[in-house]
């Protein structure tokens, strides 16, 4: 089998904004995070982040971020997709791995039901930044 290859779905630039936190949890410490306006921007697929969105991040132990994120996009064409991820921040989240997953019933947009993604962007300046790459 050949090694996967990766092509870029879109750019997303998110903003982020504190709206809770729950310090020395059972987990860790649990910070609630509103993601819900942004852009982004690819060669299939643009438009805007469309609330409500949100990431509740759970701080590790050892500092790592446990990223949980539940975003809507609305493509420029009207079309809703619903996108939710997991993924690992790295020094204070200036290294961000995720693992993307959509649901859409726009039919010119399902095909991304069957595409696994992975993104990888930084936070910092009350906003995040990343790239999702579809692996194909």
């Amino acid at each position: 089998m050949a090694a996967p290859a990766l092509e870029l779905l879109f750019t997303a630039t998110i903003a982020t904004n504190l709206t809770g936190m729950i310090a020395n949890g059972p987990m860790g410490t649990r910070v609630i995070v509103d993601a819900s306006t942004g852009t982004f921007e690819g060669p299939r697929l643009r438009g805007n982040v469309s609330g409500p969105g949100g990431d509740w991040v759970t701080v590790r132990a050892d500092g790592t971020m446990q990223l949980d994120v539940r975003i809507l996009l609305k493509t420029d064409d009207g079309a809703d997709i619903y996108c939710e991820y997991k993924g690992i921040g790295l020094d204070g989240a200036t290294h961000i791995t995720t693992a993307p997953m959509f649901q859409t019933a726009h039919e010119n947009y399902t095909w991304l039901n069957n595409v696994v993604a992975i993104g990888r962007g930084t936070s910092g300046g009350g906003q995040v930044t990343f790239e999702v790459y579809e692996v194909k």
